[in-house]
């Protein structure tokens, strides 16, 4: 705590500097407050550029996480940052300055808010549209400890359009509790903002009848001190109701029980403080609609907001070209041979279609959106929603491709078995992001899809070795399976494989050998195929010989290739990017349990654990997942269990 600060800001060559804690924005007059934002957001400029991370939307939100931290207190306060990608003003506010070069680097800062990096962090967050429910459990334990804490949720419009704030304000206006709701809306999530919230939003802010009638009433308001009768009070809060259910769709969140306030500028310091303040003394629940520019500042990124949304870093400060050269000898991503081929085989087939929960250009359906834009389907974070509407295309007889990061198809697990597996229905889900992802962290990767997928009846689960692979599994998937099917692929380039234009149909739970061996037994799926021939080559090193199996399916598992395999090798090492819990090794060991075969089974697997963030080396050097660690690791297995 700083009871004063030891220069007077007007002799501080940078404000920013004299800030070592919340308290010390208290004594800022709104013009140090604006000059304190635009140092700010040069701040967050500069160390994006050198370290990349998420970009566009921390640019947008400057002017409100300054003044928020002016007027409520924290840690006593809560602030909740919806996905918290967004929070690194906040973070440079609240103590971290000094660490923000570390930001998500291996053993530094989170990229999102971590309740166990700082106490002003309220809430951990990294998925979207949680905040609103958080902040009506931490209020309901406030008013039940009898304290007097305020409770924020910062909510982009992008996450308004998931399902789950829609149930929190729903139960908050039931509630009743004093919660500050704020709806920044800036018409972005990663992509354009979508659905029929965004159409009401932008009417509001864009209602110049309303905004000029709402300034006229809250000045009246504000002339009112303690003296003045409620009657008069009342009568104007009357009229500004009468103006809200007439002219805009505020009264949409009203009736859900928030009262409504806005819009207002969001890069306006003035007013946001004094709105801020308003809040501050109502004892109900309130949403304070605050319209922004994701990109703020940055003239690159407002124009292209979708591209600058987060960025690895290595860019000029203020033209934004690259200052990386371009690796143009790179394989492709497996998410771009996934868009190609989805249209490739689309423009074939009229029943194709495609779908995504705000992720367009994060899975390349963006390149199914603009050569087919009428079978492309963007529902907003809404991954529940998205399933089930998989399902309701599928029953009428299309084929739908829902593409979607494995960390957010937990989001819609109920939705997958009830309303697809169930009904048997033949929906195609293309699982981006299988694996481990690096700097984004444990919100992000996707370390439990074969486990969580592996209990499904009936769901088809398969994971290409390289980009051929993802082409011929997406063929199989779509013209081979009648029922439901999942395709898990990492982030990041392929292999280098070259690829043929003709489609291969795989063989329905068929295994491939790609290395003969006499010795033991690797059993890889996906990207990790490349890992276990590169394993078996350091143990060829020490005379063992490996055969090396691509299963390319969990289910079906082809359990007459294990059977064949368990009577000639005396071992079997499973290697998969996934949790060490429930996966392939799971399914291995439950097959040759079932069959009374007694061989050693080693488990090669992501720690039941959540892995941190960092670069991809350095987790899987943390986690044993880099190939002279496996190699020992399975050599000792080897000699230890009786060779």
């Amino acid at each position: 705590m700083h009871d004063s600060l030891p220069v007077p800001f007007t002799q501080q060559k940078s404000l920013l500097s004299a800030i070592h804690s919340p308290d010390d924005l208290k004594k800022l007059s709104i013009p140090e407050l604006q000059t304190l934002a635009d140092e700010c957001r040069k701040e967050v400029i500069n160390l994006v550029s050198v370290n990349g991370g998420h970009f566009a939307s921390n640019l947008g939100i400057v002017e409100l996480t300054v003044a928020l931290h002016h007027v409520f207190s924290t840690p006593k306060d809560k602030i909740i940052w919806d996905v918290g990608h967004q929070a690194y003003v906040h973070k440079i506010l609240t103590g971290r300055k000094d660490q923000m070069p570390t930001n998500r680097r291996y053993g530094g800062l989170a990229g999102f808010p971590k309740t166990s990096e700082s106490p002003h962090d309220a809430f951990g967050t990294g998925h979207a549209s949680t905040s609103i429910s958080a902040a009506a459990g931490m209020a309901a334990a406030r008013d039940l400890a009898g304290t007097n804490e305020k409770v924020i949720a910062v909510i982009g419009d992008g996450s308004m359009t998931g399902g789950m704030a829609f149930e929190a304000m729903n139960h908050l206006g039931d509630l009743k509790s004093d919660v500050l709701v704020i709806l920044n809306d800036n018409q972005m999530a990663i992509s354009p903002s979508t659905g029929g919230l965004k159409t009401h939003l932008v009417n509001i802010s864009l209602n110049k009848t309303y905004n000029k009638a709402r300034q006229f009433i809250w000045s009246a308001i504000s002339l009112f001190n303690n003296d003045m009768g409620d009657r008069a009070k009342i009568a104007v809060r009357k009229l500004e109701d009468g103006f809200k259910a007439a002219l805009t769709p505020g009264a949409f969140f009203e009736a859900l029980g928030l009262r409504y306030f806005g819009p207002i500028d969001g890069h306006n310091m003035e007013q946001l403080v004094k709105a801020l303040k308003e809040m501050q003394e109502l004892p109900h629940p309130k949403l304070l609609h605050i319209v922004t520019t994701k990109g703020k500042g940055f003239k690159p990124a407002e124009e292209d907001q979708s591209k600058w949304h987060a960025h690895s870093g290595g860019f000029d400060t203020t033209t934004g070209k690259s200052l990386k050269k371009a690796n143009t000898s790179l394989p492709p991503k497996y998410q771009e041979v996934f868009g190609e081929t989805l249209v490739e085989l689309a423009m074939k087939d009229p029943k194709i279609t495609a779908i995504t929960a705000a992720m367009p250009s994060g899975t390349s359906l963006d390149l199914f959106q603009n050569a087919l834009p009428n079978r492309f389907y963007d529902v907003g974070i809404a991954e529940p929603h998205a399933v089930t509407f998989a399902a309701g295309l599928a029953i009428q007889g299309f084929k739908p491709v829902f593409a979607i990061y494995s960390t957010f198809l937990q989001r819609a697990y109920d939705q997958l078995f009830h309303d697809v597996a169930l009904q048997k229905l033949h929906v195609v889900f293309a699982i981006d992001r299988a694996g481990l992802v690096g700097e984004d962290g444990p919100t992000h990767h996707g370390a439990f899809d074969l486990s969580y997928l592996h209990a499904i009846p009936g769901l088809v689960i398969m994971a290409p070795a390289n980009e051929q692979e993802l082409r011929d599994m997406l063929y199989t998937a779509l013209y081979d399976i009648k029922g439901p099917v999942a395709i898990r692929y990492p982030r990041g380039n392929g292999t280098g494989i070259a690829m043929q234009k003709n489609f291969t149909s795989l063989p329905i739970g068929k295994a491939e050998i790609v290395r003969q061996g006499s010795d033991l037994t690797l059993l890889s799926i996906g990207n990790m195929t490349s890992k276990a021939l590169e394993v078996a080559e350091l143990l060829l090193r020490d005379g063992i010989t490996p055969t090396v199996v691509n299963m390319r399916f969990l289910k079906p598992l082809d359990t007459d290739l294990l059977e064949e395999l368990a009577a000639r090798s005396s071992h079997f090492v499973v290697i998969e990017e996934n949790s060490l819990i429930g996966g392939l090794g799971s399914a291995v060991i439950d097959h040759l349990n079932a069959k009374r075969i007694n061989r050693p089974v080693l488990k090669v697997a992501l720690p039941d654990a959540f892995v941190t963030h960092g670069a991809m080396n350095d987790l899987y050097r943390e986690i044993g997942f880099d190939t002279p660690t496996m190699a020992d690791n399975i050599k000792l297995f080897y000699k230890e269990s009786g060779r």
